[in-house]
């Protein structure tokens, strides 16, 4: 339910003259890891905003306003003008009023309707608060807090109905998803990998962290890292249950590692990030991963596509590869797979330094790259969102200091633009193709609301 892309206007578009016919527009290529030429108007980003600290990004219901984690807080974007991305708002002390306050390493965040949830901190810290905290958002130049909750635990990713925040309590010894009523302060639920079989705990926790949750409907879609994807009803928050195990090593496998050092860190494996689609049909499924050893051993992963219009039988239908780089290391120029958006029948990815890439995935059984941009010198990209006339990507300093953190907007191709190769991107950024995908949006909304009902 978190970072939705619902265009219902072209205001966005239309104001900017961003959306309109163009060629085809040379990119640089995906071999080695200089830093490419610039390249033609058109192929190249359209606007950015230098933001410190930018981590995760969502944009809102009309595409007019990216939400930026930006580790001691949170920003509003306008990008009502995809050429000229600029700061509306910020908030930084989150918690500040806890004697452990304020929050550090805020890096995720997840937005319904006009309510915003914030969470953190990602990582192990011996200062600052630990819980989310919940914007109303509806004046961008304003966001208002309405609701703050502390918890005891580290939280690396998050999910929002609305009313229950969804989170990774990585600080617990099974690291379970937990849910917590963010109107009374209360938590109602948790589930681990200890309530599907109680002997994952043999499994060293290093292997089985719960790295990301996305939740939709009556389901939660849970990334237990070498553990895999799994499936969950939350229907009834106080009462989860197992629906399916999507992909993931084997127990007695990873129960048989007794140093998870660089085994965790390279492939197979390494379940990062999770999401699916307006229908809940299509999942796709993100691995993070790098040469922990420094000998070529390791590398990058990427997502793999899956059937799950049958929620209890997961079906895999294809698998995007990562781009290429001549130093997988992690201080190197890492092109492994990290966060992304299904919606209106494309995948809008985020590579790190291999750039971010469009997908047209109406045959998700054979993806179809039509977009794709990368400066490995400059950028390292953590997320890539829909918005109204481009799409959004965020670049962070991770973990290359000599990166430039900011907001970066692109054209977002049409969708019959033609197949993009080493040489070139495909032509078209049309309105008519905007209005089609709008249309598209809207439809795909009101189905969701029907079975919401």
């Amino acid at each position: 339910m978190r970072r939705r892309t619902l265009l219902q206007s072209l205001a966005g578009a239309s104001a900017t003259g961003a959306v309109g016919s163009a060629a085809a527009h040379p990119l640089p290529t995906d071999d080695g890891d200089s830093t490419p030429a610039s390249t033609p108007t058109g192929g190249e980003p359209l606007g950015t905003l230098d933001l410190s600290g930018a981590r995760e990004l969502v944009t809102s219901p009309d595409g007019h306003t990216a939400y930026v984690a930006t580790g001691d807080g949170i920003a509003l974007v306008d990008i009502v003008s995809p050429a000229s991305p600029r700061l509306l708002a910020e908030r930084t002390d989150l918690l500040a009023d806890s004697p452990d306050g304020p929050m550090e390493i805020v890096q995720d965040l997840a937005l319904v309707d006009d309510r915003l949830l914030v969470a953190g901190p990602a990582n192990p810290t011996e200062t600052g608060a630990h819980g989310v905290v919940v914007f109303d958002v509806s004046d961008r130049e304003n966001p208002a807090q309405v609701a703050a909750v502390e918890l005891d635990t580290r939280i690396h990713n998050c999910d929002f109905d609305g009313r229950y925040a969804y989170v990774t309590a990585n600080g617990r010894a099974a690291s379970p998803l937990a849910v917590v009523d963010t109107d009374t302060g209360d938590e109602v639920g948790s589930w681990s990998l200890l309530d599907a079989d109680e002997r994952w705990d043999a499994v060293h926790p290093a292997l089985r962290p719960l790295h990301d949750v996305w939740v939709q409907g009556e389901y939660a879609y849970l990334a237990y890292w070498d553990a895999g994807t799994w499936i969950l009803d939350v229907s009834d928050p106080a009462d989860i249950s197992l629906v399916s195990r999507v992909r993931g090593r084997s127990r007695d496998d990873l129960a048989g590692i007794e140093d998870p050092g660089v085994e965790r860190s390279e492939p197979p494996g390494n379940d990062h990030f999770v999401t699916v689609d307006e229908d809940a049909s299509l999942l796709g499924v993100g691995g993070e991963s790098w040469d922990a050893g420094d000998d070529g051993s390791g590398g990058p992963s990427g997502i793999e596509l899956f059937d799950i219009s049958d929620p209890e039988s997961p079906t895999s239908l294809a698998t995007i590869d990562p781009p290429s780089s001549s130093d997988q290391t992690y201080g190197g120029v890492m092109t492994t797979a990290h966060n992304f958006e299904l919606t209106d029948d494309r995948l809008y990815s985020a590579w790190y330094k291999g750039g971010v890439r469009v997908h047209d995935v109406r045959d998700p059984s054979q993806p179809r790259q039509i977009f794709r941009w990368r400066d490995a010198g400059t950028t390292s990209f953590w997320t890539a969102q829909r918005a109204a006339g481009c799409f959004v990507a965020s670049s962070a300093a991770i973990p290359d200091d000599d990166i430039s953190p900011g907001v970066y907007t692109f054209p977002d191709p049409a969708a019959d633009a033609p197949t993009s190769t080493d040489g070139a991107t495909g032509d078209g950024f049309g309105v008519a193709a905007a209005l089609a995908a709008i249309g598209l949006g809207a439809w795909r909304l009101g189905r969701r609301r029907e079975r919401e009902q």
